[in-house]
């Protein structure tokens, strides 16, 4: 009689093992979902700046938006203002105090960058620059790792966490051994955005430097 209960047991509990395993989606196919189910995207974050050499810490906080293909608006707020935006043909960095512009070619030069991850085509498209693996359950989270293909990128690594279907984190280690860390928050999918957006129009009288 105990016998028989404790194999009942032992049974109920692989079953349950079972059910929970394949609950669980790959995080590959977490991001696969998300670029299919997201075109538009808005949200707050945190960012933290881990220095190689084992200086303080830095932290910022700003907003971000997507609209993809290739269009993003990255806003830093604190402590120093600065704006970065894809409008899909160039990518502009304004840094207000300075009152100087930044800009590059967009191009060939999203493929391989973190931001190619969230506004990027596709699973398809993303896996022609970048090896793409389930990294696992961590801090609540189901983790991916993204590591480019092409060793020009800037970056080592990129981690990609999610909570369910909804992104929450990123994490980045780059050429040099620095790692930045991002906390998203209050994201929202597929909002209303203007198309004005991810557009950039410089500032009357700032230096305009580059392509």
């Amino acid at each position: 009689m105990r016998e028989g209960v404790m194999m009942r047991r032992l049974l109920l509990a692989s079953a349950l093992a079972l059910v929970t395993v394949s609950a669980r989606a790959d995080a590959v196919d977490r991001l696969r979902a998300f670029l299919e189910t997201t075109k538009l995207l808005r949200a707050d974050f945190t960012q933290t700046v881990m220095p190689k050499n084992g200086r303080k810490p830095q932290f910022s906080s700003g907003s971000m938006a997507i609209a993809r293909p290739h269009k993003f608006r990255w806003q830093i707020e604190k402590p120093y203002p600065q704006l970065i935006v894809g409008d899909g043909e160039k990518v502009w960095l304004h840094d207000p105090e300075l009152n100087q512009v930044t800009v590059k070619k967009q191009g060939a030069a999203l493929a391989g960058s973190p931001a190619a991850l969230l506004a990027g085509e596709g699973i398809a498209v993303l896996e022609k620059s970048f090896v793409l693996k389930d990294a696992g359950l961590q801090d609540g989270l189901e983790w991916l790792d993204a590591t480019p293909k092409n060793t020009d990128s800037g970056f080592e690594k990129v981690r990609i966490g999610f909570a369910g279907a909804e992104l929450r984190a990123m994490e980045l280690t780059d050429s040099f051994g620095q790692q930045t860390s991002l906390q998203f928050s209050k994201v929202e999918k597929n909002p209303a955005l203007a198309a004005s957006t991810f557009r950039f129009v410089p500032p009357k009288g700032a230096d305009v430097l580059g392509d």
